[in-house]
């Protein structure tokens, strides 16, 4: 039994390579489908749909993997003569299925993995090697850009195969030639002299992806959504003007911790230091809400079912700053989402001339805003979303 290809046969490698991929795909698609409509309601429903994407994402890396080794070997090997190279339509289609079968093996998961490697903390890739990829950050538009083209491609890859499978079993029921023996078994057949036509059948199938990926674009699937106005924050006016600081959120998703910040914020002070406790001051911390980045999931964050950015723009938090036996603490509330809840934070204070530098924490629970209200498992979204406040301000 020959490992390489003749021109009349398929070696043990090749067709070793083609029946694992067919394997391989008949796993991966229905897999896809079912992890896409499982229900994620409970936790027990979340941890089944995560394993399943999880199985669905290694095979499909698997097979990228296989795809390429494939690819690779084809290109170093002869391609058996077609059986009846009289039939130039046929054959001319043939050579087309096959263009296209190669580009969206290797299309198909390598979208659905940039996708992966877009986005965080939801179903892993089940191998020892990381979950990112090299050049690929955390982005929301790209993950959307990349789903895209998963979710049409893969429907390239389906018809592609169907018309794979159709024209086999034509050979096997229609013609009884010896196609699928030459697969199976590696059986000679054939005229050695008969070649293949590559340019036109390469060039239809590049037509067949502008014309997916073109009409993709035009039914919106690769246009943005218009992010929420950013509402313009007065200056603050107070006799301590903010320099530099950080204004961010931490929770844990899907078991996974996410941190973000909110880019546009201000900050109205008015302090003096004290030694003996006390009330020392007052701040005023108006938010721009549409500014917040969550790494791959901000566009979420901002939609109606957690901060609706669109609907409550901006946050504010007010509070009287007290000096305690131990340090000092801002008590007050903050209104978020319609909703003034009672917050305290504590806080560090750094005083050198008339520059101060304070570092502070605290942690609100989303379910006091109705933030997430969809998301009512803590192992899905954790409740408890932890502030943190860092920021260096001087006295005019």
């Amino acid at each position: 039994m020959s490992l390489a290809n003749t021109k009349t046969a398929y070696g043990a490698v090749t067709r070793s390579l083609h029946w694992l991929t067919a394997l391989g795909i008949l796993i991966m698609i229905p897999l896809g489908w079912i992890a896409h409509l499982s229900p994620w309601a409970t936790e027990a429903e979340l941890a089944t749909k995560a394993q399943l994407f999880s199985v669905h994402k290694t095979i499909g890396v698997t097979l990228f993997f296989l795809a390429l080794v494939r690819i690779l070997w084809a290109l170093s090997q002869p391609k058996p003569a077609p059986l009846h190279p009289e039939r130039r339509a046929e054959n001319f289609a043939a050579e087309t299925v096959h263009w296209l079968l190669y580009s969206t093996l290797v299309i198909v998961p390598l979208s659905g993995w940039i996708e992966h490697a877009a986005t965080e903390g939801f179903a892993p890739i089940l191998w020892p090697f990381g979950q990112d990829l090299p050049f690929v950050p955390n982005s929301d538009r790209l993950a959307e850009t990349a789903a895209s083209v998963h979710f049409l491609s893969q429907w390239l890859l389906v018809a592609a195969l169907a018309l794979h499978v159709a024209g086999a079993l034509k050979h096997v029921i229609i013609d009884r030639d010896g196609t699928l023996a030459r697969m199976l078994k590696g059986a000679s057949a054939g005229m050695p002299s008969a070649g293949h036509r590559v340019v036109r059948p390469l060039l239809l199938a590049v037509a067949a992806w502008a014309a997916l990926l073109g009409g993709g674009a035009a039914a919106g699937l690769f246009a943005s959504e218009d992010a929420p106005e950013t509402p313009k924050l007065e200056a603050a006016q107070s006799d301590w003007q903010v320099t530099e600081g950080t204004l961010g959120i931490s929770l844990v998703q899907m078991g996974k911790e996410i941190e973000g910040s909110f880019a546009d914020w201000t900050a109205e002070i008015a302090f003096e230091p004290r030694e003996t406790p006390g009330k020392a001051g007052d701040v005023t911390v108006q938010i721009a809400i549409p500014t917040l980045t969550l790494g791959s999931v901000s566009k979420q964050a901002l939609g109606a079912d957690f901060f609706a950015a669109e609907d409550y723009p901006t946050a504010t938090f007010q509070a009287e700053i007290l000096r305690g036996e131990t340090g000092y603490e801002a008590q007050g509330a903050l209104t978020l989402k319609g909703a003034e809840v009672p917050v305290t934070l504590p806080f560090e204070l750094t005083l050198e001339g008339e520059t101060a530098t304070m570092q502070g924490s605290t942690t609100l629970d989303r379910r006091n805003y109705a933030i997430g209200e969809s998301m009512a498992d803590p192992e899905q979204l954790s409740f408890d979303v932890q502030v943190n406040v860092a920021l260096t301000a001087t006295r005019h």
